[in-house]
């Protein structure tokens, strides 16, 4: 499937597309600039963090994944976590870790990318070691890649990296030069924080038990350095839907915010790690989120003055679609559109199509455009499918318009809040680390 395919096939399913998001992006100029000046920051060795805050419908997981696209394309690792709370609690950093680890991506690897990182930072010791007149056909040569491994991971980390992930490294590179790449491949899976690797393949790094929350954030150090060392500028996180949190229960609630503010409390010991996370306004600003974390909210207060906003603050604002900028995005998409007659697409999708579209989808939400960016993609591309597909099909005639509201999207149309009240939402949190 190639990369025009693959957009369209997303928009279908109403989820925002993996590649190709700069051929329709509009109206975020200005705020892709602030994300780039982010990566040059930690290209230059800074450790870094921004808040992408929006409403719903204002493009927020749109921009996370564009920012992933661009750091790829920019020479970074990068990876995509979205906030469950079936498989990822905030708090737990080896939850966390593990999602990191498996969502890993390079502009040549899509997914789980820890073992093709891995083999081009040995590759470029072995380079290393050859260029300084190291014989690699000696016996001792893979004994010397063993102590440089070593050595590169001590020196960038402080010291600070952990002694089994040191043996597991070693080791994985001892199974691969035996050829044992199944144990490679399951002690790497380890590394990556698997739980559901045999203890007899541990045994063979001399490691017990997986890896816990209190050490994930060393491990991700350590991680970092092989991305960097590998030969990447540096690596880009992205937590998408922190406003899931809300939704849990409190004591959930407060170790995950703690959790985020000790994230942040450690940025500057990560040098080249970009964190990017995604939440609502009321994520932010409502005693049940962030704001009830004091030392938290004012790290990343959102500050507006006279109607401007500096986009270089923490918290950068996303704004609501209005129906120009959703139009002009159905426009991209239409010349984008892969259709066997691009001059029938155009007269029978014409502006007047669109704008049509665009008010029969915002009746179910008040006429509030910005929560229907989603839904009007989806009715958008299966309009463009219905007038390739029937000759007779004529969507100036007839529009029939089929949405399908997620919990949060049905409780913006009833005008609910996003999460069921509870007695203690106005009692802030205390400040605990674990």
């Amino acid at each position: 499937m190639n990369q025009i395919d693959r957009i369209f096939e997303r928009l279908r399913s109403g989820v925002v597309p993996d590649q190709g998001l700069d051929a329709f992006a509009v109206g975020i100029e200005k705020h892709r600039d602030e994300l780039h000046r982010q990566l040059e920051l930690a290209a230059s060795g800074t450790g870094c963090f921004k808040f992408l805050r929006g409403g719903y419908g204002c493009g927020k997981t749109f921009m996370a994944r564009l920012a992933v696209l661009d750091a790829l394309q920019r020479g970074f690792a990068a990876s995509f976590v979205v906030v469950s709370d079936n498989d990822l609690h905030f708090h737990k950093f080896d939850e966390l870790y593990r999602k990191v680890m498996q969502e890993l991506s390079t502009a040549w690897c899509e997914k789980a990318a820890m073992a093709d990182i891995l083999d081009r930072w040995i590759a470029g010791i072995e380079e290393a070691l050859v260029s300084a007149g190291v014989d690699e056909d000696a016996p001792d040569f893979d004994d010397r890649v063993r102590v440089r491994l070593e050595q590169d991971l001590a020196s960038k980390t402080g010291g600070k990296v952990p002694e089994d992930m040191v043996r597991a490294l070693r080791t994985v590179f001892t199974l691969k030069q035996e050829g044992r790449l199944a144990d490679a491949g399951a002690l790497l899976s380890w590394l990556s924080g698997s739980r559901n690797v045999a203890s007899s393949v541990k045994k063979l790094a001399g490691v017990k038990g997986d890896i816990g929350s209190n050490e994930s954030l060393d491990y991700l150090h350590g991680i970092l350095e092989i991305v960097k060392a590998a030969g990447y500028k540096g690596l880009v996180i992205v937590i998408d839907e922190a406003e899931t949190i809300l939704r849990m229960k409190r004591d959930v609630r407060e170790k995950s915010l703690n959790g985020i503010r000790q994230i942040l409390d450690a940025s500057d010991r990560f040098p080249g790690l970009v964190w990017i996370f995604t939440g609502t306004p009321d994520f932010f600003d409502t005693q049940r989120g962030v704001a009830g974390l004091p030392p938290l909210s004012d790290r990343i207060r959102f500050q507006e003055r006279e109607g401007f906003v500096n986009l270089r603050q923490p918290q950068l604002q996303l704004k609501p679609f209005d129906r120009e900028r959703l139009s002009q995005v159905a426009l991209k998409l239409r010349e984008l559109y892969p259709a066997r007659d691009p001059v029938e697409l155009r007269r029978k999708v014409s502006p007047e199509v669109i704008k049509a579209l665009v008010d029969r989808v915002t009746e179910g939400f008040r006429g509030n455009v910005g929560v229907v960016p989603r839904h009007f993609l989806r009715e958008f591309v299966d309009v463009m499918d219905l007038v390739g597909q029937e000759k007779d099909y004529d969507p100036a005639a007839e529009l029939n318009l089929h949405l399908e509201l997620t919990e949060d999207e049905r409780r913006v149309a009833e005008g609910q809040p996003a999460w069921d009240p509870e007695p203690e939402d106005g009692r802030g949190y205390s400040l605990v680390s674990f």
